[in-house]
């Protein structure tokens, strides 16, 4: 109730302030040189091939539309690893896990203390011993709300699809011992600022949509229990309980009150996840149109807004009672399912870029269209997964290590760490050589294609260990890549997962579109993080202005050049 009042109390600030910002705010004329608006997307699993494929094939006009005008980069790659907490951290902060922290929704931290209360996915509550390193696993996704079997997260006092901060619980947070054993809210985990934040600190007015309250990261480090650079923030919880939605229709017709209740989240058919992103693609329509999420009142339209797309994720993973969604071969042609989700998806598209259109907002807004992950394997062919659907052998890194290596909370094999990458967090005090000499020696029954641990980690990330030692309190001990197609779940109902470094997993969708951009196609090599940069680049802001460009030396996206 507290955390709602001051966010509402904030937001109205906000919008007062935000109202008297002519640089980023203004809904009218147009400066050639920066767009008033940015819209950003995250369509979730997007392979650069299915947008390849499905402007070639003609099934996804409005994003086409958009590639005529834009410029479209084949050779992104995501964060690694490819999982959606540092995917998104990537895009909106311009910095890799090394700079962040964020290496996945479930992961752990060597100094942090255990939450109060246990969290829904299995945390257990524990004590907080002040002043000293603590090491707990960090859970930053449906398992800290209040109810994640709700779609509002069970936030006091929200309606049915009025999802928010209001529904992290502070109670399932990780603690701070070195700040009086205080929550960690996930904005002030981090450890760099955002394009958000650069933005609201300039008066510009901010929003954005997610599938958990916690992915208010994307406010950045605010010091609060309050992610107050993101203005408005709206975030029905994905993995709730499919629900009826009456007077929801999607861009392709589907009627929402008529969802699949099926005892299952939204992430279990392929029509529910529709239904779900709907909620999401109308808050931004709202937007567009100057009112908050729930379109119930009047604000600004933003400076920065969009949202996260999971449907497309969704149909790459699921088999639902026998009908699978993904490709049928390597060339990425999708199943009947999986053109369905990059339907829908278009059609959404479709219905923003009309509002943009609708409001005069079209010419003065970039919209940035790419993906926090992709998918592995996209040849389902090549799907392996360990432990098997069929009593087939394997076993994952975590269980040939088992309880000499690892804690009893951190044996999940089923779970965040273990996606098609294994992240391995070591007991204090075991030998990471031994561990990896019983990895080796196992590695046919764990699929393992590579093994990254001490230097060879550490081209790429901070040196594990504890602060004190010089060390990141973060960083896994042994990243354990599995030869492709390998995920390590037991689970029947998906035939893919992301969070690895395989190109399946990384190569993503990234399109920079806007009527005075000179379309054209670049195959340089380039990252998500890239995007951040350009963001602030393009709404006329000071890219340095972001840690990660300042620390990591991020570059803006090469090419972007407009019409004369």
């Amino acid at each position: 109730m507290a955390i709602s009042r001051r966010f509402a109390a904030i937001t109205a600030l906000a919008i007062s302030a935000c109202a008297t910002s002519l640089a980023l705010a203004d809904n009218d004329g147009h400066d050639r040189s920066h767009s008033r608006h940015v819209l950003l997307i995250s369509i979730d699993g997007m392979h650069a091939l299915d947008f390849q494929n499905c402007v070639a094939n003609q099934t996804c006009p409005n994003l086409a539309a958009l590639g005529a005008t834009g410029i479209n980069y084949r050779r992104t790659s995501t964060s690694k690893p490819s999982d959606s907490f540092p995917g998104l951290m990537a895009i909106v902060t311009g910095g890799t896990p090394k700079l962040v922290g964020a290496y996945y929704d479930v992961a752990f931290d060597r100094v942090l203390a255990p939450p109060a209360a246990d969290t829904g996915n299995g945390i257990l509550h524990g004590a907080c011993r002040i002043g000293q390193p603590n090491g707990t696993r960090t859970e930053y996704e449906e398992g800290v709300e209040f109810d994640q079997t709700k779609l509002n997260g069970g936030a006091p006092n929200a309606g049915l699809t009025d999802g928010g901060v209001a529904a992290i619980d502070p109670q399932k947070l990780p603690r701070d011992p070195f700040k009086g054993c205080a929550p960690v809210y996930p904005w002030n985990f981090i450890r760099a600022n955002t394009i958000f934040g650069v933005v609201h600190a300039a008066g510009g007015f901010t929003a954005w949509s997610d599938k958990h309250g916690v992915y208010a990261a994307v406010s950045g480090p605010t010091g609060t229990a309050v992610p107050s650079n993101v203005d408005d923030y709206y975030s029905p919880e994905v993995n709730s309980n499919s629900v009826p939605l009456p007077g929801v229709k999607t861009a392709t017709g589907l009627d929402c009150s008529k969802v699949n209740i099926n005892g299952g989240d939204w992430t279990t058919d392929f029509d529910n996840i529709k239904c779900y992103d709907q909620l999401k693609v109308n808050a931004v329509l709202n937007w567009i149109d100057g009112k908050n999420h729930l379109g119930t009142s009047n604000a600004v339209v933003p400076a920065l807004f969009g949202m996260n797309f999971q449907a497309v994720s969704v149909g790459q993973k699921l088999i639902e009672s026998g009908v699978k969604g993904g490709y049928t071969d390597a060339a990425g042609t999708p199943t009947p399912s999986m053109a369905g989700e990059i339907k829908f998806v278009d059609g959404a598209i479709g219905q923003l870029v009309n509002e943009l259109k609708r409001n005069r907002l079209y010419d003065s807004t970039t919209i940035v269209i790419t993906a926090k992950h992709g998918q592995s394997p996209i040849d389902t062919h090549r799907f392996f997964p360990i432990p098997g659907h069929s009593g087939a052998n394997g076993t994952p890194p975590s269980g040939i290590l088992g309880s000499a290596f690892l804690s009893d909370s951190q044996l999940n094999q089923i779970g965040p760490t273990e996606d098609d990458v294994s992240l391995l967090w070591l007991n204090p005090g075991t030998s990471t050589t031994d561990a990896v000499a019983l990895l080796e020696s196992n590695a046919a029954a764990a699929g393992i294609g590579q093994i990254l641990y001490g230097p060879s980690l550490e081209t790429a990330f901070n040196t594990p260990g504890l602060p004190s030692e010089g060390g990141d309190p973060r960083t896994p001990d042994i990243i354990v890549l599995p030869n492709v197609g390998v995920v390590y779940t037991g689970s029947t109902k998906k035939q893919a997962e992301h969070g690895g470094f395989a190109p399946d997993d990384t190569n993503v969708m990234l399109l920079v579109s806007n009527p005075s951009l000179q379309a054209r196609t670049v195959t340089t090599f380039v990252e998500t993080t890239q995007v951040a940069p350009t963001v602030l680049k393009t709404l006329g802001l000071d890219p340095n202005k972001l840690d990660a460009v300042r620390k990591e030396g991020t570059a803006s996206l090469p090419g972007i050049e407009t019409r004369d």
